[in-house]
């Protein structure tokens, strides 16, 4: 059964802009993991919840001219953009696809391997993509998946605005049916799923001034404003004013922004594994 559409960050043109920043703002921590798994020339890959770019350039190249990569978006605007950024890097061996993620509709076992990023911490049922990410993967083939954690998500020195902006932003995840720890336990949805030789690591990063990620709870909750005021998650007056110290205590030098932790998984699906199409 197809999933509601709940991608908790909208996709309006503000999530959008995020997203393509977040290309570039993200690849070498991409980069790294996909060096560890060793991607082969000639494989064929999926990418599931590929947004407007995503890794498909990251992986495209790893898998050259011979392999394919394959990006399944839910968004039909998405799916225009991931399309518009795959010609422009001249990527013939990528083809980006309207698709859902919890339930693809693609043949068992036919991909050597799959990859997701920042998908689980913005949906709910997070255990069935991970079901449908590995259902997707032959026996023997590898399994990546790149997600946040909001455990590291700190300003300091404190702030009573950015503390009671990130709890109304907590409560709403929650209400949706999301978990914005998610990247803790990706190890255990993996592994129920059957996953074996799990390999885990951390990525933490301090964002200084004018780095592009340092306001990003502030572009959290400008995206889902109005979804906090109306829910009762927090008071019109109440987000305007703490939105307004919050830019201020980020314009000084001497405030200390860190991103949330990003836990980086890698895996393979066992060869005694039978799937049926």
């Amino acid at each position: 059964m197809t999933q509601p559409d709940k991608y908790l960050l909208g996709r309006g043109e503000a999530e959008e802009i995020r997203l393509k920043r977040q290309i570039a703002n993200l690849a070498p921590d991409s980069d790294a993991h996909f060096d560890r798994i060793g991607i082969k020339p000639g494989e064929r890959v999926i990418d599931l919840g590929c947004g407007p770019g995503g890794v498909l350039h990251l992986l495209g190249k790893r898998v050259g001219s011979t392999g394919s990569v394959l990006g399944i978006e839910r968004s039909h605007h998405f799916v225009e953009q991931a399309r518009r950024f795959v010609a422009d890097h001249g990527l013939s061996q990528v083809e980006v696809r309207e698709g859902d993620a919890y339930d693809t509709q693609l043949p068992r076992a036919s991909f050597d391997g799959a990859h997701m990023r920042l998908v689980l911490v913005n949906v709910p049922e997070p255990e069935r993509i991970v079901r449908e990410m590995v259902s997707l993967v032959r026996p023997g083939g590898w399994v990546a998946s790149f997600e946040a954690d909001f455990l590291a998500l700190i300003c300091d020195p404190p702030l009573p605005a950015w503390t009671r902006l990130l709890d109304a932003y907590k409560a709403y995840s929650a209400a949706q049916g999301i978990d914005l720890f998610v990247g803790r336990r990706t190890h255990r949805l993996f592994r129920d799923a059957g996953v074996v030789d799990l390999r885990v690591d951390t990525v933490v990063h301090v964002y200084p001034p004018a780095h592009e990620r340092r306001p990003i709870l502030r572009d959290f909750i400008k995206n889902v404003r109005d979804k906090l005021i109306d829910g009762g998650f927090i008071e019109r007056s109440d987000l305007e004013s703490d939105l307004t110290a919050l830019e201020n205590h980020l314009a000084s030098p001497e405030t200390l922004v860190t991103s949330n932790v990003f836990f980086r998984l890698s895996g393979r699906v066992p060869l005694n594994v039978i799937s049926s199409s």
